[in-house]
Formats: C-alpha cells, sequence, structure tokens
C-alpha cells in the first residue's frame, strides 16, 4: 500500500499539492524524500518506492528460495526490521546466507551441521544516500586502528573489493580495495551492491547484473526447475529505480531540542559516547545536489569496532572479524516505535528491547563507556537516555 509520504511526493511531482492534506511532518517519517529534490529526481523517487514495496510471486520470479516477498516485507516503513525478519549468515555449504523459505516445488536452505551463524537485522535504509555522499577521506581521518591516541577505542575501516559485476563509476566502484560502509560489518562498498545482492539472495530474483540463480546446493537440480520464470527475471533499469529511491530517502528529523537533551548531550560525550557515534559528518560532492555538501547528523563514524565477547557472531565478513561490527547511526530512534507497534529490536541481531539495554550490553572498545555511563546519577542516565531517543 503506497505510504503517506509516497503520496506526498507524487502531490509535488505533479503539482497538485493541494489534493493532499493528512500527510504527516516529513520529519516524522521513514520513507519521505530528501529536500531540494528536482521534480524529475521526486518522479524517480515515486517510481523507486512502487518497485521497493513491489510483491513477487513464483510468476515473477520469486525463489526459488528466498527470504521474503519484497523490499519492504523485511524493512519496515523503510526502517529497521523486526526479529522476524532476521537473516542468518553463515559459513559453509551453500553460504553466505540462510533461505529458509522455498516456492512449491523447491527446498528452503537448512543450516549445515558445525556451520557458524550470525543473525542479522534488517537495518534502515534511510539517509543511505547521504552516507554514500560522505568522502572516504572525511571517513579514515576517524581511524586509529592501533588506538595512537590512547582512548581504548580503535575503530577501522573495512577493505572489501567490489565485485567485477559492479560498475567502475558506480560510488564504491572505484579500482582497488574500497571502504565498505554499508551493512552490519560495512562489508559492502557499494549501494548498487546491496541492492542488487537483496533482490538475489533475500528474494531470489535475478537481474542483468546477476542473472544466475541462488539455488539450494543441499537439494537435486530438479528442485531448480521450479522457478520456470527466464532469468534475469527484472533489468537493470528496476535495480537503477530502487537505487534512486534509498539514494534520496531522508533520514527523519531529531526532536526539539530541550534543556534536559542540552544536559544529555553534554553528559553523552563525557562518558566517551562520541568517541564512535561521532554527532556530524559532511558530505562531499554528488551528482545529486540535493546531498551535497551538507552535514550528516547520524552519530556514526561508519568504521569498525572490537564490541566484545558479548556481541561476537564470531563469523568474519570481509576484514571485519567475528568480534567487530561497523558504528550503527542513532538517527530515526526517535520514531522508532511509531513503525515497529511500540516496540524496539537495537544492535546487530535485535536482541536489545530498550536503548539503555543496547548500551549495557556493549564491550570490548566500548566497555569505558558503557561503564561510565552505568555509574551515572539517575537524573544524569535518564538525560542522555532522552537525548538518545530525540535523535
Amino acid at each position: 500500500m503506497p505510504t503517506p509520504r509516497f503520496w506526498a511526493a507524487l502531490a509535488v511531482v505533479t503539482a497538485c499539492s493541494d489534493a493532499f492534506t493528512s500527510s504527516p511532518d516529513p520529519g516524522d517519517v521513514l520513507d519521505g524524500p530528501i529536500d531540494g529534490l528536482t521534480p524529475d529526481e521526486l518522479a524517480a523517487f515515486v517510481e523507486g518506492d512502487r518497485q521497493f514495496g513491489r510483491p513477487f510471486a513464483p510468476a515473477d520470479g520469486l525463489g526459488p528460495i528466498f527470504n521474503n516477498v519484497s523490499c519492504a516485507a523485511c524493512h519496515s516503513a523503510d526502517g529497521r526490521g523486526r526479529p522476524e525478519n532476521v537473516l542468518f549468515r553463515f559459513n559453509g555449504l551453500g553460504g553466505p546466507q540462510l533461505q529458509d523459505r522455498a516456492i512449491p516445488g523447491a527446498v528452503p536452505e537448512i543450516l549445515p551441521a558445525g556451520a557458524a551463524v550470525s543473525g542479522r537485522l534488517p537495518p534502515p535504509v534511510f539517509g543511505v544516500g547521504l552516507i554514500e555522499a560522505i568522502p572516504e577521506a572525511t571517513i579514515l581521518a576517524l581511524a586509529d586502528s592501533l588506538d595512537a591516541d590512547g582512548d581504548g577505542i580503535s575503530g577501522r575501516p573495512n577493505w572489501v573489493t567490489p565485485p567485477p559485476w559492479v560498475p567502475s563509476d558506480e560510488p564504491g566502484a572505484e579500482p582497488g580495495p574500497r571502504l565498505g560502509r554499508f551493512s552490519r560489518k560495512g562489508q559492502v562498498s557499494t549501494l548498487l551492491q546491496q541492492v542488487t545482492e537483496a533482490y538475489h539472495q533475500d528474494i531470489g530474483v535475478t537481474s542483468d547484473f546477476l542473472p544466475v540463480e541462488n539455488t539450494n546446493p543441499q537439494t537435486s537440480r530438479a528442485a531448480e526447475a521450479a522457478d520456470r520464470v527466464p532469468d534475469p527475471e527484472i533489468p537493470a533499469a528496476t535495480i537503477r529505480s530502487v537505487l534512486a529511491y534509498i539514494r534520496t530517502l531522508a533520514p527523519p528529523a531529531p526532536g526539539a531540542d530541550t534543556p534536559e537533551r542540552q544536559r544529555g548531550r553534554v553528559v553523552f560525550h563525557s562518558v566517551g559516547c562520541a568517541s564512535c557515534h561521532v554527532p556530524v559528518l559532511m558530505t562531499g560532492p554528488s551528482s545529486i545536489p540535493a546531498l551535497a555538501n551538507r552535514p550528516v547528523y547520524l552519530y556514526s563514524d561508519l568504521l569498525l569496532h572490537d564490541m566484545g565477547s558479548g556481541l561476537a557472531d564470531d563469523r568474519p565478513d570481509g576484514s571485519a572479524s567475528g568480534v567487530e561490527w561497523k558504528t550503527p547511526p542513532l538517527w530515526g530512534l526517535r520514531v522508532m516505535r511509531d513503525f515497529l507497534n511500540g516496540d524496539a529490536f537495537l544492535l546487530h541481531d535485535g536482541r536489545a528491547r530498550s536503548i539503555e539495554e543496547a548500551i549495557l550490553l556493549h564491550g570490548g572498545e566500548a566497555q569505558g563507556a558503557r561503564d561510565r555511563f552505568a555509574a551515572l546519577t539517575p537524573a544524569d542516565r535518564t538525560a542522555v537516555l532522552d537525548f538518545i531517543g530525540s535523535r
């Protein structure tokens, strides 16, 4: 079903803005366009929104094995997923992702015995175009892999090699190892790869970029024949349409600044949270002027950090080890529960049900900040939680 922001964007495109009078405030949604888009860019946004929400059936190319039927089915209102949408990454036969559903005639995968398994909650897709537009040098300037400043924080980049099917003119796909900035461990450097592999792995839909079906190696070739739709099942234009959509999705606006939140911001910095959750980074040049040379209040350094054994999944990704995770942005927390039936699912697998629980589960490099937070007075702790929850 089209969202309120879909209709708001459509109203702009068709110059009929007074035909729709009940859309929510733009800063309160997860699927609204970034400010400053041209009419053509807004039209592309609307079409990409349609493709993002399009459900696939076997007759459309779904499967033969898959996790869900559409992009939107995993990303609640384009925000974070729910526990029932957790994807399982593993090492072993049939990896790297478990496809636990199948179309009639095919067989879903089962986890190989002894496989190292990592549950991954689908991340929000809003704001990723802004993240893409942050210059690599800006992120690398925050890296301190040897902890040269002695603060106990040693964020480092995940250097990855884009697959050969990603065009070299895509941002993050230039020759040589590139900085990974997408997915839970920063193991993906380009949004085109992220979108293409989501269709291929999550929905089982082939494209011009990945035209060969993902099949279950635990079954016979006969089961693969259950998918009778010729490959590729979608053209490159569909991938690029969804890419244009997520590239121009705006992050929700933070809440109003209050004296309590101002106090919480000060304490947030004083206990060390901002060492990893860097408040603001600047974008550089972009082919989309609305994304260019602007501050991005994401509260992340987009680097890998050792988060301790309690959060370890023991599964490497690229150069990321089994205890490392990319610092997740904090934006969108203010409206998170509005789109998850009042719930909160935080950390890489959704195990934390509140911001406070997520903080107290931090370890490794974050242990010092976690302990300083735990030692705060009740009033200061409440102020920090109010500040974080207002992002």
